[in-house]
């Protein structure tokens, strides 16, 4: 009850964003289990064409990727969070870097992580040991 009364309690503006955020995270995430990823990708692109008449600052997308993520049932992988927040950003007019890197783990196993960059800062997925990563080719003006 407590959530809803400080959800009722935002800005209709944030009250929007945190709507359009969730269920364009939750699409995503279906999007992800069950599609290609090059379709998801190729859909998100067009998708991300879009622009929206009233502009959100890049702190507010990012404070709603994360509340959403905190809220989201089984919660969102780092990709999840990455495409949701490329299309977000997309949508307000700016510019970010979708960037996936690879690693391998100390038992030997490959990971791989997602994160977006915007003007040379991470701004989503930032971890610790980010540096570990070793970034593959930007996907941008590449056709799917």
């Amino acid at each position: 009850m407590r959530r809803l009364r400080n959800f009722l309690k935002l800005r209709t503006r944030a009250r929007v964003l945190l709507l359009v955020t969730f269920i364009l995270l939750a699409s995503v995430k279906c999007g992800l289990k069950l599609a290609p990823f090059h379709s998801l990708f190729k859909f998100l692109a067009s998708v991300s064409a879009f622009k929206v008449v009233h502009r959100v600052n890049i702190a507010e997308i990012i404070w709603a990727t994360n509340v959403v993520t905190r809220y989201m049932p089984g919660g969102a992988k780092c990709l999840a969070r990455a495409l949701t927040t490329q299309v977000l950003m997309n949508w307000h007019g700016y510019k970010p870097e979708f960037r996936i890197g690879v690693a391998k783990a100390d038992t030997g196993n490959l990971e791989a992580h997602a994160w977006i960059e915007y003007q040379g800062f991470v701004i989503i997925g930032n971890l610790d040991d980010l540096g570990r990563f070793i970034p593959l080719p930007s996907l941008e003006g590449v056709r799917i």
